[in-house]
């Protein structure tokens, strides 16, 4: 896949299953997580690798927090499960540092390219994957358990695996509605 189809036919698979990326594979997804724009070469990034059992520890760690903030009972009862919809997640982090020519922003959004940057690198070897954020990124708890300090910031669960079904979705975005010229 040249890089053009890449950028041009990349999307998300809310479904996945095994297999997930093998050795290989997640060799060439780490390389491309830190190849992405990086102020100041302070790499503020951090990334958690949970696949196979590690997958239910990280459930009980949602479970746990949901719990401990008084989330809804919804929330309560399908924090379990929300990790077991891929083979492997990637729980990346915005490990902010102050730098008097780099600020906070550009920190947070180098980490989020790093998402984009391992989910292109799935897609191009023929994976699936999904950015997915919501209550467990901001969960103070949740940071808690996984050791963050508390400026740092989740930006991000990247499940993958392979797609459950195939299915090419079209662009439903047009250029010229989202550009304009100065």
């Amino acid at each position: 896949m040249d890089a053009i189809e890449l950028l041009l036919t990349r999307q998300s698979d809310a479904k996945l299953t095994a297999p997930g990326p093998n050795s290989e594979q997640l060799d060439i997804i780490k390389q491309a997580a830190l190849r992405v724009p990086d102020h100041g070469c302070i790499a503020p990034w951090q990334f958690i690798v949970v696949q196979g059992d590690a997958r239910h520890k990280l459930g009980e760690i949602y479970h746990q927090s949901a719990v401990a903030e008084q989330q809804e009972e919804k929330v309560i009862k399908r924090a379990k499960e929300l990790v077991l919809r891929a083979p492997m997640i990637i729980i990346a982090i915005a490990k902010y540092q102050a730098h008097p020519k780099v600020p906070r922003i550009e920190q947070v959004q180098s980490a989020g390219c790093s998402v984009l940057a391992m989910q292109q690198a799935a897609f191009a070897q023929g994976l699936g994957g999904v950015w997915r954020t919501g209550y467990f990124a901001q969960s103070t708890a949740v940071k808690n358990a996984l050791n963050l300090d508390e400026q740092d910031e989740i930006v991000g669960y990247l499940y993958l695996g392979t797609p459950e079904i195939e299915c090419k979705k079209a662009a439903k975005h047009k250029p010229d509605d989202y550009f304009t010229y100065l």
